[in-house]
């Protein structure tokens, strides 16, 4: 074997991103997540960042997968689980902003719920929780990206896509036009992520990954009891 065949391939790290409404509630004040669009990109590959979107319910009967009046993108909670499922399982590592507590639970939430095959254990890398040491300062994505002042190739400096509570009530409506702010909220951050968690890199603000446990070999207080921003 040449030494070009025996050279290790790079790690592939997909940056990812979820949106969620809240759809029940299982107790007082304690509402349940559905996911609303998945977003992900492959870092160092900024044309591959993608996204789905759910669609709003189609009731012509054979529609209910798949409705051709859907936009490009716009598809069931199904088969945007089905999707990522795909895209995740050739991940090496995964990263994002609190994936650890609050999107790849969610997801792994989801797929219980639609009787569809948990995630795989899977290694991370979270900018919220593999932070250094510190106390009394915020770390939301966008606190961040003011600090670091992250910038794209181009020079464009990056923020977070603001979202009022209008806006949330519009997205989580599905109406077509809450469709779209939910699309460019979810892109955005993924693609805002992939460049600030490359200053945080190069200022040695992050730990090494570690390794996300699908079947729950720990006990994590959840993002609602903590009251922590993503």
């Amino acid at each position: 074997m040449s030494a070009l065949t025996d050279a290790p391939r790079p790690l592939a790290i997909l940056d990812f991103d979820i949106e969620n409404r809240p759809l029940t509630y299982w107790v007082p004040d304690r509402p349940t997540a559905q996911i609303t669009s998945i977003a992900w990109m492959w870092v160092g590959q900024h044309d591959s960042l993608d996204c789905r979107l759910l669609a709003p319910p189609c009731y012509h009967k054979g529609h209910e997968e798949h409705c051709p009046d859907w936009p490009a993108g716009m598809v069931s909670e199904r088969q945007m689980l089905l999707d990522f499922a795909e895209v995740i399982g050739r991940a090496d590592i995964v990263t994002g902003h609190y994936i650890l507590r609050h999107d790849l639970p969610i997801v792994n939430g989801a797929m219980y719920d639609n009787a569809l095959p948990l995630l795989d254990d899977i290694r991370a890398s979270d900018t919220k929780l593999h932070m250094f040491t510190k106390a009394d300062l915020p770390a939301s994505q966008e606190h961040l990206l003011e600090l670091l002042g992250t910038t794209c190739p181009i020079g464009t400096t990056l923020e977070k896509f603001h979202m009022t509570q209008v806006k949330w009530r519009e997205a989580n409506k599905l109406t077509r036009a809450g469709v779209e702010l939910t699309r460019r909220r979810v892109m955005s951050d993924v693609h805002a992520h992939s460049h600030m968690r490359e200053d945080m890199l190069a200022r040695g603000w992050l730990s090494a990954p570690t390794i996300w446990r699908s079947g729950g070999d720990e006990v994590i207080e959840g993002r609602l009891t903590t009251g922590e921003q993503k």
